[in-house]
């Protein structure tokens, strides 16, 4: 019974992908629609991410990344470099074992985010067999590379969630360049912002009792429509683009939720060429990400598309960032569009990575990062690998990970479908880490 529900659970969550902010004010009672995000989800790196709601929302605002987590620190005290876990040594670091640490003196140490979660629950995705899960990501084991970008997140929030760095220039810049692309008339947008009027400040301060903390009445998008079309910015860079009326694809095209691998191909190949001025990019390859299933047997795929024209490295952070996504309502149209373009003008530099069999080795050393409540199973469990880069809203780095989908032998059903946990090793060398994950057995 306990997994049922879990499973259920899961699965009604994974269509509640809501914003920390939009908890709030549920949490109050005050859900205007001004403050509500669209209920299409966000994308979490190159796949769907199923949440399960197994720990209670006491004030709407809890993280749960960090559970089952400690950190050790980089540096010992007497100055050494990061401790390596008992069965690791210097020389199995990856593809740059053979350098120092000097090679790279000038590179600042990372800070692996402990509190990087946007909503409750675990990372997980339901199949018959690892190979129903797909995606477009350029990397794989075959790649060698030595050095992988680490961005510094331009955003950072306080304990109220408030956000600061955020650069309203650029957001107004983005959306013009958006609205053009779209062929409307920038010259005649009119572009608002999402500041609550006088009456919705009153009601708001009202149910924090008078006590609303400092800028918690500042905007955090930019907003323009014009002929149906409607645009929004947020402070992370993401362009949402809504339609009305929803647009209808022409006959023989079936894009809704639970499409075939095949419909979903074909619906890609239309929007492509139909969309080519929105998607804007010299080399479009098609993500058609996804596979997994929910508890009523249900598989799903989405769309998407990165830039392929340029190096591996840029591949990758095209596949990752710069993305455009397309999605259907509940009556099979296209109705909304993002285009993703998150800041990463904050370079902390080059670094040296490990191998994925280093990685391997760490992640059975229990030196990961999860939001599965259960420990790692062991390697007979491990059922793929990636490299990926965690870039949620409060991670303080984006930087790279492999991420490890692990059979979770406890979720297994009785027709053989089969849950994958999302365990996660950085991929950035220990020794340029301020801390450093290790399982500490507490998920109970």
């Amino acid at each position: 019974m306990r997994k049922e529900q879990i499973r259920k659970e899961k699965q009604i969550l994974k269509q509640e992908d809501i914003s920390k902010e939009e908890r709030i004010l549920n949490a109050l009672g005050e859900v205007d629609d001004k403050y509500i995000v669209e209920a299409a989800p966000a994308e979490k790196s190159s796949g769907k991410i199923t949440w399960l709601k197994w720990i209670a929302l006491a004030a709407g605002v809890i993280l749960v990344v960090s559970a089952g987590i400690r950190f050790l620190p980089a540096e010992l005290p007497d100055g050494n470099p990061t401790r390596l876990p008992d069965n690791a040594d210097s020389s199995s670091s990856g593809h740059l074992a053979e350098d120092t640490a000097s090679d790279f003196s000038g590179l600042p140490l990372l800070a692996i985010s402990v509190e990087s979660s946007e909503s409750m629950g675990y990372e997980g995705y339901m199949a018959y067999d690892i190979s129903e899960l797909t995606d477009a990501n350029p990397w794989n084991e075959t790649v060698e590379l030595s050095t992988l970008p680490v961005y510094r997140n331009p955003l950072s929030y306080d304990t109220d969630f408030l956000v600061s760095g955020a650069d309203f220039g650029a957001m107004e810049s983005f959306l013009l360049e958006v609205a053009s692309r779209l062929s409307m008339d920038t010259d005649t947008l009119e572009i608002t912002d999402n500041t609550p009027d006088t009456e919705e400040q009153a009601i708001i301060t009202e149910k924090f009792e008078g006590k609303v903390p400092e800028g918690y009445f500042n905007p955090t998008a930019l907003m323009a429509q014009q002929n149906g079309i409607k645009i929004e910015v947020d402070l992370s860079m993401t362009a949402t683009i809504t339609f009305e009326p929803a647009v209808s694809l022409p006959d023989g095209y079936h894009f809704t939720h639970y499409s075939s691998y095949e419909d979903i191909l074909a619906v890609a190949e239309y929007l492509q060429e139909a969309y080519s001025d929105l998607i804007a990019m010299k080399e479009p390859q098609m993500n058609l990400y996804g596979g997994d299933y929910n508890i009523y047997r249900q598989q799903g795929y989405h769309i998407t598309f990165f830039d392929t024209a340029e190096s591996l490295t840029e591949q990758i952070l095209n596949y990752h960032f710069y993305r455009v996504a397309f999605y259907c309502n509940d009556e099979g149209r296209f109705y909304m569009a993002r285009v993703f373009r998150p800041n990463l003008s904050h370079k902390a530099g080059d670094y040296p990575i490990i191998s994925p069999e280093k990685a391997e080795e760490l992640l059975l050393n229990g030196n990961y990062i999860t939001t599965v409540p259960y420990q790692m199973p062991g390697q007979k469990y491990i059922a793929r690998t990636e490299l990926v880069y965690r870039s949620g809203k409060y991670e303080e780095f984006y930087m790279p990970y492999y991420r490890f989908y692990v059979e979770l032998p406890e979720m297994k059903q009785e027709d053989g479908l089969k849950d994958y946990g999302a365990y996660y090793v950085p991929a950035v060398r220990q020794e340029y880490l301020t801390t450093f994950p290790v399982w500490n057995g507490d998920f109970n």
